[in-house]
């Protein structure tokens, strides 16, 4: 094999030919003087396919090198993406309570059906709950005694008592409506509703069982930050500070704090509160309370703000959980309401809704109830429209203009059972539910809407108030007023 244009040391790189000389002689080869060397033809060829083999395992190099460096960068920019993702969920999830104004709406939402209840049912308290209703008191105590439910109606045995707990239920429910201390208020409209509740076990309906729940949930959320009293305090109490004006101390909370205390106190001590599995009630209200305490010294008394951050972050983290297990709930009420609908002939015929309209329990109004049901496409469509809506409704929760679409569609099918079947009790406990999917751009339009009828009602009534005539105080009679003053006018005049 021939090894021309090879270089003996092993570079394989052809060696360029010398420059070509004519000063000088004839070569020894007999060729003209300044003919380069001759060299091989096939060497000739090959040299230039070589060199460009070479640059295009050089390019080839490069890029390859360049799709590992962005296959690396990329991998990269993934998991810092991810990253970003993660540490903008945990600072939305731990810097601040979301759903202000839905958790607001559901306060006020639940609180005022429950104070309507109240108001509704007055008259036919001692029969709801008192110690001479259908549900005994010895036949409540032995099922309170059976599964460790807590009411403070038990505590006493007697019309007078009973009469005092019905009326702190109201109280405490028209206080949390309107933001007032909500976070004592939260946990004595919870007392409140339990202690009614697990009285008369079976005189609640499904809209008694939607606030028996909802009221544990609103203990842990923060749903006085918008729309409340407390609120405004705070509000006031800022504006003061930026313009240099002194704050005096809270002297209210404290108050209540410590009245609060020697009544739980009290309760314990005479054994009114069950203890139960690891204490039961007794360790939730004196937790309740040790909290409330905690967080007011930390605002009080704390030399640095950092327990005080540490306490908002586990204060907000305890009310996005609330928030979303009442999401979740609301869920699982329409699902499993769908599901069970789906499994009835009725409601697979298209016959459900007829019935219900022929009762004399639900029909309150006979001749819209005949007027309705007369209309056998229109009771068709409401059966399969109200079992497509439950059902696919906790499957619409990411899309949100269908969300909206359904969520209206609920609403209003509790408001027409709210008339057409006399439940409003019921139809504004559910309202008050689905409210928490309400979006907060329409939530914040209702409040400015509800605050603008505010104002003119005020104003208006200011007005009213300004134009109403007042009577004038006569002048003292004097000597002088006296002589010169006519006198009475007697008879008619002409």
């Amino acid at each position: 094999m021939s090894d021309l244009g090879h270089d003996p040391t092993g570079n394989h790189d052809p060696k360029p030919a010398p420059p070509g000389n004519h000063d000088r002689g004839p070569s020894p080869t007999g060729a003209p003087t300044g003919a380069p060397a001759s060299t091989p033809d096939h060497h000739r060829t090959s040299a230039p396919d070589h060199q460009q083999a070479s640059s295009l395992g050089r390019e080839r190099t490069r890029s390859l090198g360049r799709e590992r460096l962005a296959g690396r960068i990329s991998r990269f920019d993934r998991r810092h993406r991810v990253d970003r993702t993660l540490a903008h969920a945990i600072t939305r999830v731990t810097g601040e309570a979301l759903g202000p104004y839905q958790s607001a709406v559901i306060r006020i939402g639940f609180a005022g059906t429950w104070l309507l209840f109240l108001l509704r049912e007055f008259p036919h308290r001692e029969e709801l709950y008192g110690p001479d209703g259908p549900w005994s008191w010895d036949l409540a105590q032995q099922l309170i005694a059976s599964n460790h439910a807590f009411t403070a109606l038990m505590w006493a045995d007697g019309q007078v008592w009973s009469g005092i707990v019905y009326a702190f239920a109201a109280l405490s429910s028209l206080l949390l409506m309107l933001g007032w201390r909500t976070r004592t208020m939260s946990v004595l409209f919870m007392v409140g509703v339990l202690s009614l509740q697990n009285r008369s076990i079976f005189m609640g309906d499904g809209g008694d069982n939607v606030i028996h729940l909802m009221a544990v949930y609103l203990v842990l959320t923060r749903c006085g930050q918008v729309w409340s009293l407390d609120e405004r305090r705070e509000r006031r109490a800022r504006d003061a500070r930026a313009r240099g004006a002194w704050v005096g101390p809270d002297r209210a909370g404290p108050a209540l704090w410590t009245a609060l205390g020697l009544v739980l106190a009290a309760a314990t001590l005479a054994g009114k509160i069950d203890g139960g599995i690891l204490g039961g009630w007794r360790t939730v209200y004196w937790g309740l309370w040790a909290v409330q305490g905690l967080w007011w010294l930390a605002g009080r008394y704390g030399r640095s703000i950092q327990p005080r951050i540490l306490l908002d972050v586990v204060a907000n983290l305890v009310h996005n959980a609330a928030l979303f297990v009442i999401m979740a709930e609301a869920c699982l009420i329409y699902a499993t309401a769908g599901w069970y609908k789906i499994q009835g002939s009725r409601w697979q015929d298209g016959t459900a809704v007829y019935y219900p309209l022929h009762l004399d329990y639900f029909s309150p109004w006979p001749a819209l109830s005949d007027l309705l049901s007369a209309s056998g496409a229109l009771m068709l469509l409401v059966t399969y429209g109200t079992v497509i809506v439950q059902v696919a409704f906790p499957f619409t929760l990411f899309n949100r203009r269908v969300k909206n679409v359904l969520l209206a569609a609920m609403i209003t099918e509790h408001a027409v059972i709210a008339v057409v079947l006399g439940l409003p009790f019921f139809s504004l406990a559910m309202i008050a539910a689905d409210a928490v999917f309400l979006p907060t751009s329409f939530l914040r339009r209702v409040g400015g809407w509800a605050a603008r009828a505010r104002g003119g009602l005020f104003s208006r009534l200011g007005r009213t108030l300004r134009t109403v005539p007042r009577p004038r105080k006569k002048p003292a009679r004097t000597p002088e007023t006296a002589e010169t003053a006519e006198p009475p006018h007697v008879g008619f005049t002409a």
